[in-house]
């Protein structure tokens, strides 16, 4: 287009948003809707050209692709009602001479909470003869000297416990439990991390489903010590529930693949065996061996009425980081494991979802570029008329949107039929919390695509279960890198975007444009005080190691 046919387009735009303003006020907006559609006085005077095109085509993919994980979230919501009728509840028979089994608890650097651990587990009920506890020990701190000396106390009093430390950290918690099985002795492995505490019948609630031949893995579902700590791990703990109650449960009922999340669950020995073992080329070792295993043809249970407790991160840069290892390894699996399961003779909705499953986290870098993208188009789409917005752009941001919140205010209905609505007031932060990731995932996604190998970054626990505790140290906590500052950056962007939204009186795109707001500098914020300004009165400790995904 010449700078004159240009300079003529822009200024008949200007002419038709001056009219169309004026015949509003003067009419109405009734009336004007109805000149939208049996009157063509403002058709044909935008028209496009290539600049315009090379932004709107990549908008609408992105906005495409996202709304297919949006509409993902409902098809695993209709599953989960349309089979929880199937949900297991209880074995199918009971082993009249229990089996042997080996409780693994991988700890890596836990003092605060590996005395709680240890505590739980040697209360458990179990015939101590066909029992046998395993510390397996990777730390480099004083977590040492406290586990050996724990573990000493509980072997003096009868438990079969025994700590097992090594001196490198070769395949970090993979290494350690393959390390780990060697020694053990069990039919069955139970694996906990170091924040969980499990019940003294967990045990005997899962170990009588393995009276099924073909049964190789039995996960339970995670409850939440301190859910109520903080506005932090209320979220949190609302975004766990989502994932273990619909799509634990709708993956499980319909006969689809799910994964063993690394603790909280049992293993059948030869199932882990036949698989191939537990393999460190990715950081979710778990979901690694739970589609390795299936491939196999061991079947999974899941027990949604089965709560093991464990500790939510407390800090904002600990939530990241666990968040991140997730997203990286999960994408590090699928790469590994989705042409596997693609040539496997598996049904065409057991690939689907195991597709939808490990590329789920796709979705943080295609939010960079919609985040790049939306002031631009939403310029563009402003002159191409605002009711191509609202019949296009909209329902797509509603199908991406929408869904994250009806998916995980069905988790609390579930989980709490009395007072899941006060789960609403945290909705709105939770898919802004949900945007102010996208950063931080998105580094982790990038280097699973490109095969950057990365250490396996833990998540401190501090054994912070209720208001009055307090972070007793900081040597935990990491620095914090550029990632914050560029949070708080894309945060202001978005905050222009909000004005030129509300200057042009585009309100419809408003409430969607704050969620970028306030998921950018809450995250950016909040690992700012928590990791610049609390050391001050929570330790005085400090590290120079940077998180392994640039956080």
């Amino acid at each position: 287009m010449s700078s004159e046919n240009a300079l003529l387009n822009c200024s008949f735009i200007s002419i038709s948003i001056d009219t169309r303003a004026a015949f509003v006020v003067s009419h109405g907006l009734g009336q004007y809707i109805r000149h939208h559609f049996l009157d063509t006085t403002f058709k044909g005077l935008y028209q496009a050209n290539a600049f315009d095109m090379a932004l709107l085509i990549p908008y609408f993919v992105v906005l495409i692709l996202l709304a297919s994980y949006g509409v993902h979230r409902y098809i695993l919501v209709y599953l989960y009602y349309k089979h929880r009728k199937k949900r297991t509840t209880d074995p199918p028979g009971h082993f009249s001479d229990l089996p042997r089994v080996t409780v693994q608890l991988p700890i890596f650097n836990e003092r605060f909470v590996v005395e709680r651990l240890l505590d739980a587990i040697c209360r458990m009920n179990y015939p101590p003869d066909k029992l046998d506890i395993q510390v397996l020990d990777d730390s480099t701190d004083e977590t040492q000297a406290v586990a050996r000396d724990l573990v000493e106390r509980y072997a003096t009093r009868g438990c079969p416990i025994s700590y097992h430390h090594r001196s490198n950290r070769e395949g970090y918690k993979a290494g350690a439990l393959a390390e780990g099985m060697q020694t053990s002795k069990g039919e069955f492995i139970a694996i906990f991390d170091a924040d969980f505490v499990p019940s003294e019948d967990f045990l005997l609630r899962t170990i009588h489903h393995f009276t099924e031949p073909g049964i190789g893995m039995v996960q339970t579902r995670w409850t939440h010590i301190n859910r109520h700590y903080s506005f932090l791990t209320e979220v949190e703990a609302i975004l766990l529930d989502g994932h273990f109650v619909l799509e634990h449960s709708g993956r499980a009922c319909s006969d689809l693949f799910f994964n063993f999340n690394g603790t909280a669950g049992v293993w059948r020995r030869s199932a882990i065996e036949q698989a191939g073992g537990w393999q460190h080329d990715t950081l979710t070792e778990d979901t690694d061996l739970s589609y390795r295993a299936q491939l196999k043809g061991w079947k999974f249970v899941y027990l949604q009425d089965v709560e093991c407790p464990a500790e939510l991160p407390v800090e904002m840069t600990a939530f990241k980081t666990q968040q991140a290892r997730w997203a990286k390894g999960l994408i590090q699996t699928g790469k590994k494991i989705l042409p596997q399961v693609l040539k496997s003779d598996q049904p065409f909705h057991v690939k689907f979802e195991a597709w939808y499953h490990m590329t789920a986290n796709i979705s943080y870098p295609l939010m960079i570029v919609l985040s790049v993208l939306l002031l631009p188009a939403m310029i563009i789409r402003f002159y191409q008329g605002w009711f191509q917005m609202l019949y296009i752009d909209l329902p797509l941001f509603m199908a991406s949107t929408f869904s994250i919140s009806s998916f995980y205010l069905v988790s609390q209905r579930e989980l709490f039929p009395r007072r899941w609505p006060r789960a609403i007031l945290y909705l709105p932060f939770l898919m802004a919390l949900g945007i102010g990731l996208t950063i931080t995932n998105t580094i982790a996604v990038l280097e699973a695509l490109v095969g950057k190998q990365t250490a396996f970054a833990r998540t401190p626990k501090y054994h912070v279960e209720s208001k009055k505790d307090k972070i007793r140290a900081s040597k935990y906590r990491r620095r914090l890198g550029w990632v914050p500052w560029v949070e708080l950056l894309i945060g202001a962007y978005f905050a222009l975007t909000v004005y030129y939204a509300l200057d042009n009186e585009n309100y419809i795109t408003v409430p969607f444009l704050i969620l970028f707001v306030v998921g950018y500098w809450y995250t950016g914020l909040m690992s700012l005080l928590q990791g610049r300004f609390s050391g001050l009165t929570l330790g005085t400790e400090s590290h120079s190691k940077p998180f392994p995904v640039g956080v």
